[in-house]
């Protein structure tokens, strides 16, 4: 099944999100585990909210929060306006509505039948996806590619049967890849795998749009302020109802329980992937999620996790795994080239902070980090 838990990002700390906990991550024996700390945290983050509510009788907007299991994940959304109740019924109901459409854990969705009949129609959802997978798998040179499924099955991620593939087989399943061979007619709203056996999955981008599809709920709706954690995905509407800046820390990858820095964000969707978050262990040797295609081996190129800031949660979801694989020389190269759409935080083996510049004003730190410039 597909699965939407990998991205464990950040903990908001205006509302007390542990966004590290509210995503399965660990090993295969830490499965329950990882569920059980979800929980702990969306209580958190509800009893935090009904603080922060107590502190704001007096002002004209009130929050409304909703704490939703969904995408295989645990999701948290609050909003601020007259119509906040309105706005996350429409929110969860479009919540539910992508997850029926793209989830390759749902034998109806329309991903599944695609994967199933190398063919089919899709929705403009599906469509938008699979047309927005193609222009980062062009952007990143092939890094970001959403046929890298049958792989995925091979190393037992989407069903947590963990094993190790041999060089041939994965040889033969790189044989498949290839998002060039995605076809997508827009006019007809009709997709065909041009290769044999060829599977696709939208995990990677698909709870990113879905922040932002949440997002534009709320702004059809008059909502004046809003925070969303999709699985640890952060995403905002404006700032605090006070008009102050979301704080946002950024979760440490060699110790989830605390944080490398904090970010102060308005209108910003904030993701950030990292071999940390899910993985097994197989004689001594760890083998985590994130896949390079061109080998098909967990990526091992110098970062310990990736962080995105952008205004697009669509495209911050896809390159927070796709620099991830890159490595530090060529993700910094990456950012440079596309400086206008996205800024980042790098954390390499060493624990060492590379932030774009971009950034350097919002994020604070008790470690040195070095500002990557364009």
């Amino acid at each position: 099944m597909i699965n939407f838990r990998k991205k464990a990002v950040a903990m908001l700390l205006a509302t007390m999100f542990t966004a590290g906990m509210l995503s399965g991550c660990g090993t295969s024996v830490d499965t329950e585990k990882s569920k059980n700390d979800s929980r702990k945290a969306v209580e958190q983050t509800t009893q935090a909210e009904a603080d922060t509510n107590s502190k704001t009788q007096n002002e004209e907007d009130k929050s409304e929060s909703r704490d939703i299991f969904a995408m295989d994940t645990y999701m948290t959304l609050t909003a601020y306006g007259k119509n906040a109740k309105k706005a996350l019924d429409e929110a969860v109901d479009e919540i539910n509505n992508i997850e029926q459409l793209v989830s390759t854990g749902i034998d109806s969705s329309e991903v599944s039948q695609i994967n199933k009949n190398g063919k089919g129609s899709v929705s403009e959802t599906t469509g938008y996806l699979i047309k927005r997978s193609k222009e980062i798998y062009d952007s990143t040179n092939g890094v970001f590619d959403i046929t890298i499924y049958p792989i995925m099955q091979a190393w037992g991620f989407p069903t947590e049967n963990y094993r190790v593939p041999g060089k041939k087989e994965l040889k033969k399943l790189r044989g498949l890849m290839g998002a060039d061979h995605v076809l997508y007619d827009e006019k007809k709203q009709e997709v065909t795998l041009n290769k044999e056996g060829m599977k696709i999955d939208l995990g990677g981008i698909a709870k990113g749009y879905t922040s932002s599809k949440v997002m534009d709920i709320f702004k059809e709706n008059g909502i004046s302020s809003a925070v969303i954690s999709l699985g640890g995905n952060v995403q905002t509407l404006n700032g605090k109802p006070d008009g102050s800046d979301w704080r946002v820390a950024v979760e440490n990858p060699a110790d989830t329980g605390s944080y490398i820095g904090v970010l102060s964000i308005k209108d910003k969707a904030v993701i950030t992937s990292g071999g940390y978050e899910r993985y097994f262990k197989q004689d001594g040797k760890t083998y985590h999620h994130i896949i390079d295609p061109a080998n098909g081996y967990p990526a091992n190129n110098g970062l310990t996790s990736v962080t995105i800031v952008s205004d697009d949660g669509t495209l911050a979801d896809g390159l927070s795994t796709s620099l991830f694989i890159m490595g530090p020389e060529k993700a910094q190269k990456y950012w440079k080239e596309h400086s206008d759409e996205f800024d980042t935080i790098l954390v390499k083996d060493d624990g060492s902070i590379l932030v774009s510049e971009g950034l350097a004003e919002y994020f604070t730190s008790e470690s040195d980090f070095t500002i990557i410039k364009k």
